[in-house]
């Protein structure tokens, strides 16, 4: 081989080296809670239509599990979470970057059952019927709808009993699938997550919760592309955000 064509392979190399910097310097990796999986990949792909070049990847968990995550070096360039706890932590560590970090969405906690439910429940205390055996509900140290719901239940004075009913599931979603296919009794989802299976899952009733179900965002620092989560963080107050957020049944905060 010359120095010609030498030359020419370097070239060449270098060429294929900087299209594969740019096209992973378009890539912005967002960490989101369960719940926002339908609406936050619209959402996506509406953030991509209007910033061409872009390319949002999602990473869809328990909040919990999320921040353990990012806190451990986890290439996350936004954050998304379904409770305050989750957020603080990140934003203890100093994780995520405090002057992006607000309240784009809020949630209701429901107790779903099978569509085909003939149990009669109406609230908490028909939890403790003896029909009632098997109760999903997300891991309370790490998935905030289960820990909304275990303050719910020590409110009421009911979770020492509901507890051992309980089937801890890794996210919120998974709770949805167990009651969706019947192998529950049932199980503590948000009101969005019911909405996704109306033929499967019907809501029997609301929970109230002593604090309000608010999901904070955050753009991630370290991520290794910082403008692009602050932009899709961004992207969460234009109005065609808050419209798929309103179509998937988010409440506004």
């Amino acid at each position: 081989m010359n120095i010609l064509q030498r030359l020419h392979r370097a070239l060449a190399g270098a060429a294929l080296l900087l299209m594969a910097s740019a096209s992973q310097a378009g890539d912005i990796t967002v960490s989101a809670a369960s719940s926002l999986t339908n609406a936050f990949q619209e959402i996506g792909r509406a953030f991509e239509l209007v910033n061409p070049g872009e390319r949002v990847l999602f990473n869809f968990g328990a909040s919990g599990s999320l921040v353990t995550q990012i806190t451990r070096g986890a290439p996350v360039d936004a954050f998304a979470a379904a409770d305050q706890e989750s957020m603080d932590k990140a934003q203890g560590a100093g994780a995520v970057d405090r002057a992006t970090r607000f309240n784009f969405a809020r949630n209701q906690l429901v107790i779903a059952v099978p569509m085909d439910s003939s149990h009669g429940i109406a609230g908490l205390r028909d939890l403790l019927k003896p029909a009632v055996a098997r109760v999903a509900m997300g891991n309370p140290e790490s998935v905030p709808a289960g820990r909304y719901a275990r303050l719910a239940l020590e409110k009421a004075g009911l979770w020492a009993e509901v507890k051992g009913r309980a089937l801890n599931t890794i996210n919120v979603r998974q709770a949805l699938d167990y009651v969706s296919r019947g192998e529950v009794d049932a199980g503590f989802v948000y009101v969005t997550d019911a909405l996704m299976m109306p033929k499967r899952v019907k809501v029997a009733a609301m929970v109230e919760v002593p604090e309000e179900i608010l999901y904070p965002v955050a753009a991630v620092r370290g991520g290794g592309n910082y403008a692009g989560g602050k932009a899709f963080v961004q992207f969460l107050r234009s109005p065609a955000a808050v419209a798929i957020l309103d179509k998937y049944g988010f409440g506004r905060p």
